[in-house]
This record gives C-alpha cells, sequence and structure tokens, in this order.
C-alpha cells in the first residue's frame, strides 16, 4: 500500500502512463517493439543532454549552450573520424572538449559573475559562429573508412535486441543518480541550490560546484553530440539547434524545480520519456514539425507554471 500511494505522489511517472495509454489508443503501432525500441534511441539523445542540464538547474542555474556544444563537438569528432583517427582517441577528444566548454561555462559564472543565462547564451553564439567557421556551412561526412564504420556502430549498432544509445543512456544516468546520491559533492549541489549563501558560510567553495556542475553539463552535451553524429554518419551546420530547449523541459516535467535544490534524476529521465513520447505520438499522427514546436512550447509552459505554484504552495 505504501509503495502504491508513493506512486501515486509522483506526478511525472504519471503523466508518462497517461501519456503512453493515450498515445496507444489513438495509434495502435505506439506499442509495437520496433516503435518502442525507436522512441527509446531517439529520447537517449535528450536524455543524456538533460542528464548535465539537471546538474545545472540544481544549482538554481541553466545552461543554454548544450546544442552549440553538441553541433560544436560533432563537428570536431566527424572531421578526426574522416582522417581516420582511431574511435576511442575521438571520443575521448569530443569529451574534453564538452568538458573543457563546459568549464568555460563555469569560469564565466564563478570568476566572471555573470549571470549564468548570459554566460551561456553568449556560449551559444561564439559556438554557432565557430561551427559555421569550420564547417563552412557544409555538412562533414564521417567517410567511408574502417574508423567511420567502427564510429558509427556506437550510434546505429545494437547489443543484443536493445540499441547502444539506450546502454549508454542509461549508464549516464547511473554514474548522475550515483553522483547525487551517494557523493559529497551531490550533496554540495542541492545545497547550492537550496541556499548558496548558508552553504559558503558552512565552508563549502560553491564555485568549485559550479565549475564541476558546468563542466558535466559539457561532456554530456559532447557525449549526445558523438551519439547523433555516429548515427546520421556527419555532422550537420546546425545540429543541436534547439535540442537546449527539450533537455529544459524534460527536466522541468522531471519535476526539478528552476529555482535549484530539488529534483531528482530518474524525474529527468521519465520527463525525458514523456518528450520523447510526445515527439513520437506527433510523428505518427504526421503532424508538421512546426506543430510540434508549439506542442512542446505549451508543455514547457504547463510545466514552469507548475512549478511555479508548487514553489508559492510550499
Amino acid at each position: 500500500m505504501t509503495t502504491i500511494k508513493k506512486l501515486l505522489k509522483n506526478k511525472p511517472l504519471i503523466v508518462l502512463l497517461a501519456a503512453s495509454v493515450v498515445v496507444a489508443i489513438i495509434n495502435p503501432r505506439f506499442l509495437t517493439w520496433g516503435n518502442i525500441l525507436t522512441v527509446l534511441r531517439q529520447t537517449s539523445i535528450n536524455a543524456v543532454i538533460a542528464t548535465g542540464m539537471t546538474f545545472a538547474i540544481l544549482i538554481g542555474g541553466i545552461d543554454l549552450s548544450v546544442g552549440s556544444v553538441l553541433g560544436f563537438c560533432g563537428a570536431i569528432a566527424a572531421a578526426m573520424i574522416s582522417s581516420g583517427i582511431n574511435v576511442f582517441v575521438v571520443v575521448i577528444a569530443a569529451l574534453m572538449l564538452g568538458t573543457f566548454i563546459g568549464f568555460l561555462n563555469g569560469t564565466l559564472i564563478t570568476a566572471g559573475r555573470l549571470q549564468p543565462f548570459i554566460a551561456t547564451l553568449g556560449t551559444v553564439t561564439l559556438l554557432r559562429g565557430l561551427i559555421l567557421v569550420f564547417t563552412k556551412g557544409r555538412p562533414i561526412s564521417t567517410g567511408s573508412t574502417g574508423a567511420s564504420e567502427a564510429f558509427g556502430k556506437i550510434g546505429t549498432g545494437f547489443i543484443g535486441p536493445i540499441p547502444i544509445p539506450v546502454y549508454i543512456m542509461i549508464v549516464v544516468f547511473i554514474l548522475a543518480y550515483y553522483i547525487l546520491n551517494h557523493t559529497r559533492v551531490g550533496r554540495y549541489i542541492y545545497a547550492t541550490g537550496s541556499n548558496e549563501e548558508a552553504t559558503i558560510y558552512s565552508g563549502i567553495k560553491t564555485s568549485r560546484v559550479k565549475l564541476f556542475v558546468y563542466s558535466i553539463s559539457g561532456m554530456t552535451a559532447a557525449l549526445a553530440g558523438i551519439l547523433i553524429t555516429a548515427r546520421l554518419g556527419s555532422a550537420q551546420p546546425t545540429a543541436g539547434a534547439g535540442y537546449e530547449l527539450d533537455a529544459i523541459a524534460a527536466v522541468v516535467l522531471g519535476g526539478t524545480s528552476m529555482a535549484g535544490g530539488v529534483g531528482t534524476i530518474a524525474g529527468t529521465a521519465i520527463g525525458a520519456l514523456i518528450i520523447g513520447i510526445l515527439n513520437n505520438a506527433l510523428n505518427l499522427m504526421k503532424v508538421p514539425s512546426y506543430y510540434q514546436d508549439v506542442a512542446k512550447g505549451i508543455v514547457i509552459l504547463a510545466a514552469v507554471l507548475l512549478d511555479r505554484k508548487q514553489k508559492l504552495s510550499r
């Protein structure tokens, strides 16, 4: 009985189940195994980005640069792979680049004392320009070398019946859950988001916490860039545009407060699935892409308003 009560209090989970039932009734193809795998594969990109976004929002910040980090790191990875560089080296280099960009965001916020919105918005503009300069406005193919075939399996391969990106998503969630719930830095993240001033007075260097958080956000965005580039076999100049909105929507739908200090990685996983199901349902119903943006915008606004209402009622 206690377990049932807890489930009933889990609003994101109820929304996920309700959405699944409604979509299944509207279109029976939704529950086919092939479509479920499609939803999970497509969700994996947003879920990985949303994991890093969860860290940023938990400290009361935000990271608008994740889509641009995805695009830039994906372009660098594609160029390296097309040159025949070892896949392992490419993946590590792309992850390190994303981490470095995230660290720079954190530095602008801590040492530069910029608001997270302004700092990461500036990074968006900078990286978008760099992507166009690097790609010259054209897609970069990963080529047809042995390295490119091995790289492509990261985005299109399977282990058993499950796509590799789904395994990667699960590993990212497990690591994030462990950090947030079983490490000292995880406690510091929640403390910083709940009351940064009190956290500072307790002797915790919140600037280091923020540097860690934004580095994580950059790294997960880079990982998402690797996944999408590997799946498509090329890096597009516009890759990642708008992905930050889906990530924010997943985090907020999962119950993480935009004010910081409240939220779980499990909630973000559920939120990412809700967004994935919404996208899939609109595609199955052949709804034009611009109407899909309208629908997602409504969902984001509803989630933020609900978060605001819950905060005021506390």
